[in-house]
């Protein structure tokens, strides 16, 4: 084990000490220490499954540690719920956000807290309260605006300022950056940080190694539910992080491009959405062998294009796949015909949480499954889910497990295995990589490769510029709901790819 880099006398605001947690079948921690000093962002790095999000939720009081130990500011701790850690000042802002989408953005912020005047919420005193912490921390929103009409890196936005509102001495900040522009991104740097400056402590929980340069002060490595290093961030390379979490060299974040496109696939053809804000007359063609990516700037109806092409939203045009006209009036439609989509909200439209990984392998191929008088074929089902499990190399105890207690990563892995199980000849992939750690991103991509290679059709939206132009052949670049050019990777740039994204702003 690795000797930690940091001074013994450095003023910790928070300590946990050899923390170990077991669920049935699996040790999820081992062993963890975890000290965070004050006033300093600290990254903590991993796999997914590497046990980040246990440890954090044991802090929390979500789980309960079978063994170790928690200081907070010099005192011992042991927090039994998560409204008993915001009570002594530690936050946590989820990857996932968990907000009441039908209520205002103020109501989220103080929800079961309001101010009162008497018997009576004062409602003045929550505004002005809450337009306070948005003046603090530059955020340029109604605070009684509908949480439902905000774009995802608003409520991103929303949830920040709610840890904030806690006066938090310490905040957990989960993929913070995961549905974030480039300027949005700097925004938030800003915002951490001014809360750094006041003394707050920061945990990043991040798979994005460029932003580790610019924002954290010291990264704790994890892997396999242990410990493995701590280090300043300035004494350690990129490549030294990623061997140390994966266990093992990776030298090139992208695999070697081995497909080849041919002859067209799909042609799609005056795509334009029925209800508008959205697409307007998007026309491309995509090659067998294929990977084409979709950029654009939030807001740029990127997750449209894929969207009306599976029929999930309604849209005029023309779609044509292997020469023959698609008329798909439903997902279902879309299916039968051969094409698959794996949506951006893994945990609101990808999987059946309280489900097991049976159940979540199956589901979009469930018609073939059926014999005579409605039976279900069990042996194929569980043959199938074998297969899913092996061929995506997803890390369970055993396939009878809740998908709700598997990592992203290992989710992500099951939810594509679900569509590769359809057998389709086009595969829309949304934000196929996002909250997914190094190692499970590079086998997506070479699935993804191998996929082309076998003459499949692959269309992908991402938001990482480096993604795009690491595993792309072409990349269609939507502005505003309008398609702004396509360009070929190996030609192109990220300049010139941010010039067309503004391009109808």
């Amino acid at each position: 084990m690795q000797e930690n880099s940091l001074k013994e006398n450095t003023a910790y605001l928070l300590e946990m000490n050899e923390v170990s947690k077991e669920f049935p079948g699996v040790k999820a921690l081992d062993g963890v220490t975890l000290k965070v000093g004050k006033g300093s962002v600290h990254a903590l790095m991993g796999e997914n499954g590497a046990g980040k999000s246990t440890l954090m939720k044991c802090l929390f009081g979500i789980y309960h540690m079978d063994s170790g130990s928690i200081r907070l500011n010099g005192s011992d701790v042991n927090f039994t719920s998560s409204k008993h850690a915001l009570d002594n000042g530690v936050s946590m802002v989820h990857q996932e956000l968990n907000q009441v989408r039908s209520t205002r953005v103020m109501d989220n912020i103080w929800l079961g807290r309001f101010p009162k005047k008497g018997l009576f919420v004062d409602e003045d005193k929550m505004y002005s309260d809450t337009l306070a912490i948005f003046k603090d921390l530059d955020i340029k929103l109604d605070p009684r605006t509908k949480v439902s009409s905000l774009q995802v890196s608003e409520c991103q936005m929303v949830e920040i300022a709610k840890a904030v509102s806690y006066n938090s001495k310490l905040i957990v900040m989960d993929e913070p950056t995961s549905s974030l522009t480039e300027k949005e991104v700097g925004h938030l740097f800003n915002i951490i940080r001014a809360i750094k400056e006041k003394g707050v402590s920061v945990i990043y929980i991040s798979h994005k190694m460029e932003e580790l340069e610019q924002i954290c002060d010291e990264v704790t490595i994890m892997r396999d539910g242990k410990w493995i290093a701590t280090k300043k961030v300035s004494e350690i390379s990129t490549d030294e992080i990623i061997s140390l979490m994966v266990g093992r060299d990776l030298t090139h974040r992208f695999p070697p491009k081995t497909n080849t496109p041919k002859d067209v696939i799909l042609k799609v053809e005056n795509l334009t959405a029925v209800y508008q804000p959205s697409i307007k007359d998007v026309s491309f063609e995509l090659k067998k062998g294929e990977i084409l990516g979709i950029a654009g700037l939030v807001g740029a109806r990127r997750t449209d294009v894929v969207e009306s092409i599976f029929a999930e939203r309604q849209a005029t045009g023309k779609i044509t796949l292997n020469g023959k006209e698609m008329n798909n009036k439903s997902p279902r439609d879309a299916i039968k015909n051969g094409f698959a989509l794996v949506t951006e909200e893994r945990r609101a439209t990808g999987i059946f949480a309280n489900q097991d990984i049976y159940f979540n392998s199956v589901i979009a191929n469930i018609d073939r499954y059926v014999k005579s008088f409605s039976i279900l074929d069990e042996n194929k089902i569980i043959e199938d889910t074998r297969w899913v499990v092996s061929s995506m190399n997803v890390k369970t105890p055993n396939n009878k497990t809740r998908i709700m207690s598997l990592s992203g990563g290992n989710q992500q892995k099951v939810i594509i295995g679900r569509w590769l199980l359809t057998e389709p000849e086009v595969l829309l992939l949304d934000e196929p990589t996002r909250g997914i750690d190094v190692g499970a991103k590079y086998d997506i991509y070479q699935l993804m490769i191998d996929l082309a290679e076998k003459g499949k059709g692959i269309i992908m939206v991402s938001s990482e510029m480096p993604e795009l132009l690491g595993i792309t052949d072409r990349i269609l670049v939507m502005s505003n709901g309008k398609l702004a050019g396509i360009v070929n990777t190996k030609e192109t740039s990220q300049e010139e790819i941010l010039r067309l994204s503004s391009k109808y702003l």
